[in-house]
């Protein structure tokens, strides 16, 4: 009997003590899953900012690429435009070249065929540098026939221009 009351004893302390193991693992389970619930809810809450952090960059990634784009457009319209610019500066320099040679051979003629005395008293009314511009485009002989019946003091200062040559900018 007393091997029973041994016995018996031994039983309730084991028993004992394994009702309070699997008390003590329930009220950790419990709490082990409450812990799951707040990693769970912490996911879902960092996976809806993931969402609205990669929506929000591909919104302003779309609108940099837009921007990207009208650039380039700019650019190609300014470039176009440039272009168009360089060759009509050009055109106009052309243009002006011709209406510039036109122009000195035009009064070239005149004064070639002009009387010396004449052409003489015209140019020494003229700035030093336009009569200087209109002797240059005439030829050796017919300036030195116009120059002789100037006055000498203004066809010495046409003279000092002359062999600076041209251009003849106005003073």
């Amino acid at each position: 009997m007393r091997i029973l009351v041994i016995a018996f004893m031994f039983c309730t302390v084991v028993f004992a003590q394994t009702i309070d193991c699997t008390k003590v693992f329930e009220e950790r389970k419990v709490e082990l899953l409450k812990e799951i619930e707040k990693i769970d809810e912490a996911r879902q809450s960092f996976e809806a900012l993931q969402a609205a952090t990669n929506a929000l960059f591909d919104k302003q990634k779309a609108k940099l690429d837009s921007q990207r784009a009208d650039i380039d457009n700019t650019k190609r319209e300014i470039t176009s435009k440039e272009d168009s610019i360089k060759k009509m500066l050009e055109d106009n320099k052309k243009l002006l070249e011709a209406i510039n040679g036109a122009k000195n051979d035009k009064i070239s003629e005149t004064y070639s065929k002009m009387k010396d005395s004449a052409a003489a008293s015209i140019l020494a009314e003229l700035s030093t540098s336009e009569a200087a511009a209109v002797l240059f485009t005439l030829q050796a002989k017919k300036m030195s026939k116009i120059m002789a019946k100037m006055d000498p003091k203004k066809a010495s200062k046409i003279t000092q221009r002359l062999v600076l040559g041209p251009p003849f900018k106005k003073e």
